[in-house]
């Protein structure tokens, strides 16, 4: 024959057999894999919709008038592994200690009393700086984070300690 090619026709006479064994397991090895990296993945996917822009950088309402300046306070939130410390303006307040619950949960009460105290005085706050240590760890950033947020102060900026 030309080229070759078995025809399938010649010699013994019979067809080849169509059933083959297909291994699974490689299968689902992939599959396993492909699985647990997107659970890890939907995490920072959740994270990256925060809305958190660098202190010093262009903010999107720079164009606000100076009268609306005079009725916001410029709040401060100073971050330590020990202790929170929340400056409004010039006053300071008491710093509040970092301190887990019994579910291993940081316990942010405190802080959230206090947002509720200055969103009473000034209603039209609604900017928050935060002044992280370098030891910080991420997820009390992201919960104290939310906490802004839920506290009704959503332009929230991030900038290192001085």
């Amino acid at each position: 024959m030309a080229g070759g090619m078995d025809l399938g026709n010649g010699g013994k006479g019979g067809k080849k057999p169509l059933d083959t064994a297909i291994n699974l397991v490689p299968f689902i090895d992939l599959m396993a894999v492909t699985i647990s990296f997107l659970i890890m993945t939907a995490v920072w996917t959740q994270i990256g919709r925060l809305q958190v822009s660098q202190a010093g950088g262009p903010a999107a309402e720079d164009t606000q008038q100076e009268e609306d300046k005079s009725k916001t306070v410029t709040l401060t939130l100073a971050i330590t592994p020990e202790e929170l410390r929340l400056t409004a303006d010039q006053s300071t307040f008491e710093p509040i200690p970092l301190t887990r619950g019994a579910n291993g949960k940081l316990d942010l009460v405190k802080l959230n009393e206090r947002f509720k105290q200055l969103k009473e005085q000034f209603p039209d706050t609604a900017a928050i700086t935060l002044q992280t240590d370098d030891k910080v760890r991420y997820d009390v950033l992201v919960r104290i984070i939310d906490e802004c947020m839920g506290s009704g102060l959503p332009q929230i900026s991030v900038m290192a300690a001085g």
